[in-house]
């Protein structure tokens, strides 16, 4: 695959990974896995789906100096620390290091966090620009898009950390916790967090607070059973999963355990 400023291009990426799906098929074929009938097709697209999965999962990531997440979760709380203190560094926000990812990105973390406005990564951790691969949807749930956006921020970009940032009194939270049909698509946010409402229905304490850490745990789930790629890099020691909290009055970002 060719390689652009030192790291693969999206298109050599894909082209790669698609190439392996035939040969992975010729192999399932004469172990006995072909030979479908009526469905056939769907089969079929099922099993290409999950070779190409696979394929995407033996990429090497591009990054050449790739920040482990235990150091990466360091700089990003360093980082908190600095904004709950107002003593904010403002770092990578130069015209200088403008044009200089400009030629690449290499992010040293991502984050899978809530669309609310008062949430936003890059300023609530003191960074700057492409220091942050950030995947934003209310609720923070983790979507197949969203998954799919976190696998090439891994799996290509070679960030180790994956944080699932949430945040006291969300929207989407409560709006789960109501039980009531909601207008037009905002079911499909709601949907993806009933799952973890459900867990803290019978908890003593603030049930808002519970669903919040309840949700960012779950989708942090979520993220690691849902995809082949992450959990590989999780095994091979290339990436770290965890959850976090961030209270929208404070500032201050708290770790789950």
């Amino acid at each position: 695959m060719s390689r652009i400023n030192g790291f693969v291009g999206r298109r050599d990426f894909l082209r790669h990974c698609v190439a392996k799906v035939p040969l992975m098929y010729t192999a399932m074929k004469f172990a006995g896995v072909g030979g479908f009938a009526i469905g056939g097709s769907l089969l079929w697209q099922k099993q290409q789906a999950v070779a190409l999965q696979a394929a995407v999962a033996d990429a090497s990531p591009a990054n050449p100096n790739p920040v482990n997440g235990d150091k990466a979760l360091k700089l990003l709380l360093d980082g908190n620390q600095r904004f709950l203190h107002q003593k904010r560094k403002y770092p990578d926000q130069s015209l200088e290091h403008l044009r200089l990812v400009a030629k690449g990105q290499y992010p040293f973390a991502s984050i899978l966090g809530c669309a609310d406005s008062r949430v936003p990564a890059e300023i609530i951790f003191d960074q700057g620009l492409g220091d942050l691969f950030v995947v934003r949807v209310a609720g923070n749930v983790a979507s197949d898009m969203v998954i799919g956006s976190l696998e090439y921020a891994t799996a290509v970009l070679g960030s180790q950390l994956i944080v699932v940032l949430g945040h006291r009194k969300c929207g989407a939270v409560a709006e789960a916790l109501q039980e009531q049909p909601v207008p037009g698509r905002i079911g499909f946010v709601v949907e993806g967090i009933k799952p973890a409402v459900q867990r803290v229905k019978l908890r003593t304490g603030d049930i808002q607070d519970n669903a919040v850490i309840a949700n960012i745990q779950y989708q942090a789930e979520k993220l690691q059973e849902s995809s082949m790629i992450l959990a590989k890099l999780i095994r091979k020691g290339q990436l770290k999963i965890v959850g976090a909290c961030y209270d929208i009055e404070t500032g201050k970002v708290s770790i789950l355990t």
